[in-house]
């Protein structure tokens, strides 16, 4: 018994969890899209890495 509440909390957690990013993405909120020109948060460059 305890095993099938533990199951349901952590089935409950994920569904939020991917409730939440569909959420976000539909609102223009999220990680990375992989243009890193149009990037307003990051401000790291690969290229722009000094090798010492």
């Amino acid at each position: 018994m305890g095993t099938l509440i533990v199951g349901l909390l952590v089935l409950a957690a994920v569904v939020l969890a991917v409730r939440k990013i569909i959420r976000d993405r539909k609102n223009g909120v999220g990680a990375c899209g992989g243009n890193c020109s149009s990037c307003q948060a990051c401000h790291f460059h690969p290229a722009d890495k000094k090798k010492p």
